[in-house]
């Protein structure tokens, strides 16, 4: 079944969220919103987020879903707002307590901190499935940047956040705690056994082909070909050498400290008027 997408790309984290529609019922996911926030002024804002609501309401869509693809560690999710705004169920994959457990620790967060999962409404377990309006969706586990990634294949379209970015620019980083090049190998592996015709969404646009465009779509087969890193042909150790050699030179990105802090809590702000909370570890601990 064609699901209908919309895509939104934050120019700041070069990051997408998407907006997944059943053209029947117009029952419609959130996928991965972003909120605003600039690090040097220490404010938080609604310019993204802003644009996928009246989109929600321009076209009079009822949210049942607002899922995060994993705890991202370059933009601050805004499921909250959403949530507040639209509605919908909180949801993400089941390993997500994996993360919070390890970032728990990272951050001095103390017993006071559910590591249980409890600020999401649903927690997907691999192979999951929910609808959409009328359409099918699956939640498929596939980690390797995070522990906790999680891909949603929603009618004919699958949502892959970090696992696989375009062809031409291959695959997430795996050297924060818990990634894992050869669980990531996996991961695309198992992506790779869909139908070569499904629609496949990233998360990003690292404008790598040196355009001023941003594209968010591709499909499985082009991925299966053509992509940089896993592509047919590719062998796991092939693999583990490049990314292993690329991930060393990558720096941590700019909103890390107050992005885990925030994602890990579903979109909630850590404390109020610090999103930086009481503890900065160390850059180091976080690789």
């Amino acid at each position: 079944m064609t699901s209908t997408v919309e895509a939104f790309f934050d120019p700041r984290s070069n990051s997408f969220s998407y907006v997944v529609s059943d053209p029947h019922s117009g029952c419609c996911a959130i996928i991965d919103p972003v909120l605003d926030y600039d690090p040097a002024a220490g404010r938080i804002f609604h310019a993204c987020v802003n644009r996928l609501i009246a989109h929600v309401y321009e076209h009079e869509l009822s949210v049942q879903w607002v899922l995060d693809t994993h705890v991202h560690a370059d933009h601050l999710s805004a499921a909250v707002v959403v949530q507040q705004t639209l509605g919908g169920r909180l949801a993400t994959g089941a390993e997500i307590t994996t993360v919070q457990a390890t970032f728990a620790e990272l951050f001095n967060l103390g017993d006071e901190f559910p590591r249980d999962g409890s600020q999401f409404d649903r927690l997907f377990a691999d192979g999951d499935s929910f609808q959409v309006g009328g359409l099918p969706a699956r939640a498929i586990h596939t980690p390797g940047h995070t522990p906790g990634c999680v891909s949603y294949l929603i009618g004919d379209a699958v949502f892959v956040g970090d696992a696989l970015l375009l062809p031409d620019h291959g695959t997430a980083r795996c050297d924060f705690p818990g990634g894992d090049a050869r669980t990531l190998f996996a991961s695309a592996r198992k992506l790779f056994e869909l139908p070569d015709r499904t629609r496949l969404f990233v998360g990003h646009d690292y404008q790598a082909s040196g355009g001023d465009a941003v594209h968010c779509e591709t499909t499985i087969g082009a991925q299966r070909r053509h992509n940089l890193h896993v592509r047919e042909g590719v062998c796991e150790e092939q693999f583990v050498r490049l990314r292993a050699a690329r991930d060393a030179d990558l720096s941590l990105p700019v909103l890390m400290v107050p992005a885990i802090q925030t994602n890990i809590r579903a979109g909630h702000l850590p404390t109020a008027g610090n999103l930086d909370g009481d503890y900065l570890p160390p850059p180091k601990a976080l690789r």
